[in-house]
């Protein structure tokens, strides 16, 4: 089932902020990202807080029904214009993500999208970003979401092999995401985004190359790559605690990470965060550079988390309790925190480290920067960004990432 939710202080009724994390906002770009959890079936990998038919059944009534879903988000959209107040920054980016938003109809998306617009406007240029199963959308379903004002969609391909995507629970016919980017590109999406993921049990180095060769033929200007992560709770870890399925090892995901990275690069990509590539700047996720500089976006869905300011909040998790909470006048926030400085520092270090651009030497402590000179001379950071003043990881930093990370956050 879904992780739980974190330990914090209460989120007071009415949803409101310290006055402190509205300061200097103008400064800082606003994005929202929508969560829609409602998944056809849950893949033995995913523990997000999602829920299939079955799982909805008797618990919550029609405040769990994905029919009037949008309504409830909708409130949220309106609750956080009044959060915010006079704030005047448009919204620069839009992320729906899930469980599988596209579940729901089209124009759904597009009233909540609509509700931003209204509530605070779009920025020029705005990014409006949907994920999208293969088998939950076609060629009028794309072209209703582009007529809706969304001008990127993200599709979730895994791996272009029938037997690893049975492990995975992944219930789409291999081919079928590629054959939705050219749906996509038809109806007019300029920036398209496949999701892979290397090390699942059974998985071979062939495999693998034939997953990158199939997601690159199929002409995306986005590519993500990311380990598979075995989470407690999960069917998944189920399997391998019984013995049904190996577990991957440290070794076999570096260097399925490699053969990434050689093939992405020959395609003409660049890396821009660890698990991220690019054609283009102008292909980057600009949403989830939010994340990974610190900016401030607010998270509408059950158990969608949020960041204003140095303020973290998230919301219950159960649809029914998250519709309950917002028909009865209430934030449906479960819980915040107010970062301190300290965490914050922290908080650079770890997420902009796995960026391309880096982290400036400014914010690290002097045991840290002590671990950076090390890092330089074990090859782990590039030594021209060093010598400019900042820390960026080289190909073999990358690999190491979580362990750098955690010898500069000192």
């Amino acid at each position: 089932m879904p992780s739980a939710l974190p330990d914090g202080e209460p989120m007071p009724e009415d949803g409101a902020l310290p006055r402190h994390a509205l300061a200097e906002a103008a400064g800082r770009p606003l994005g929202f990202y929508l969560h829609v959890p409602y998944c056809a079936t849950r893949c033995g990998y995913c523990d997000f807080n999602t829920y299939t038919a079955s799982e909805l059944r008797g618990s919550g009534g029609a405040l769990a029904s994905r029919d009037n879903y949008a309504d409830a988000v909708v409130e949220e959209i309106r609750l956080a214009r009044k959060v915010l107040g006079d704030d005047p920054r448009p919204v620069e980016t839009v992320f729906v993500g899930g469980g599988t938003p596209t579940l729901l109809p089209a124009a759904d998306l597009s009233r909540m999208l609509a509700a931003i617009r209204d509530e605070f406007g779009l920025a020029p240029g705005a990014e409006i970003t949907t994920e999208a199963n293969p088998e939950s959308v076609g060629p009028a379903y794309l072209e209703e979401l582009l007529a809706g004002g969304f001008n990127r969609v993200s599709f979730g391909m895994q791996s272009a092999r029938q037997h690893v995507l049975k492990i995975l629970d992944r219930t789409h016919t291999p081919g079928r995401p590629e054959a939705c980017v050219a749906e996509a590109r038809a109806a007019g999406f300029r920036h398209i985004n496949l999701d892979l993921i290397y090390g699942t049990p059974g998985e071979t180095d062939d495999d693998w190359r034939a997953s990158l060769d199939a997601a690159l033929g199929a002409g995306p200007d986005h590519i993500s790559a990311y380990a598979l992560i075995v989470e407690e709770g999960t069917q998944l870890a189920r399997r391998i605690r019984r013995g049904e399925v190996p577990m991957t090892d440290d070794d076999v995901h570096a260097d399925r990470y490699l053969i990434a990275e050689e093939a992405l690069s020959a395609a003409g990509f660049h890396w821009y965060e660890v698990s991220n590539w690019a054609t283009t700047e102008a292909a980057r996720c600009r949403h989830n550079e939010l994340y990974w500089t610190g900016a401030d976006w607010w998270g509408a869905g059950p158990g969608a988390h949020s960041h204003i300011g140095g303020v973290r909040w998230w919301n219950v998790k159960h649809p029914g309790a998250y519709a309950q909470a917002l028909g009865d006048g209430r934030s449906p926030g479960a819980g915040r925190e107010i970062l301190a400085d300290e965490d914050r520092r922290v908080e650079r270090v770890l997420l902009e480290l796995r960026l391309r651009e880096g982290c400036s030497l400014s914010v690290l402590r002097p045991d840290g920067l002590a671990a950076s000179r090390k890092a330089l001379a074990d090859g782990l950071l590039e030594a021209g960004p060093y010598e400019e003043g900042r820390a960026v990881l080289t190909l073999r930093g990358r690999l190491l990432a979580d362990a750098v990370v955690r010898d500069l956050v000192d």
